[in-house]
């Protein structure tokens, strides 16, 4: 179970503020391709589930991921979630051709998804997907990661901490915010929900 913290910013301006309260705790930067794949007949969506390839920096590593059963609540979000590495050229292929990814039989992901989402012969097809920009930072004792994500339809911005103590990491996010200024809200849905609605939240 993947427990994070989730506080969409409320604009660029927003987001550029809190990148420059952050800066002497930036650690590194991700460039993420984040692209999602289902069923023909919706197996895994119906079923609260979404399976996505993620490539990093531009093809450096790639991982695979299923999760499921997302909760979200107050800014908290709860998912379970699975993830494996998988070679960025075996990766590619299967984003251009996505019934490969029921061929990789050294996964997990895969045989659950085809055992207990019963995604079989009809193969996968590929939903599309978004890029981020994510900025991970050490804070306090906290790893925030604070994210710039590019729709086709738009532009998110949202920060986010996994934690074990989730309404600790939550004040002290919400502490840091209000003293600087830096209008925000509670994430209601994730980023793949606002990706499948087509349009911004608000």
């Amino acid at each position: 179970m993947e427990v994070e913290v989730k506080l969409r910013l409320a604009s660029s301006a927003a987001h550029e503020r809190l990148c420059g309260v952050l800066s002497p705790n930036h650690r590194r930067t991700h460039l993420q391709e984040n692209l999602f794949f289902d069923g023909p007949n919706a197996e895994l969506s119906s079923n609260l589930a979404v399976l996505r390839l993620r490539f990093y920096d531009l093809d450096s590593h790639c991982v695979l991921s299923l999760k499921s059963k997302p909760q979200i609540s107050a800014g908290i979000s709860r998912i379970e979630e699975q993830e494996e590495p998988l070679d960025p050229i075996v990766g590619r292929h299967c984003a251009a051709e996505p019934w490969r990814l029921l061929h990789i039989e050294s996964s997990d992901i895969i045989k659950r998804v085809k055992e207990e989402f019963n995604v079989g012969a009809g193969g996968l097809v590929g939903l599309g997907g978004f890029r981020n920009v994510r900025g991970v930072y050490e804070w306090s004792g906290l790893k925030l990661e604070l994210d710039e994500t590019h729709y086709s339809f738009g532009t998110c911005y949202e920060i986010e901490c996994e934690s074990l103590e989730p309404e600790e990491a939550k004040n002290l996010l919400e502490g840091l915010l209000k003293s600087n200024g830096i209008e925000y809200e509670y994430s209601e849905v994730s980023k793949f929900a606002i990706f499948r609605a087509g349009k911004l939240p608000g």
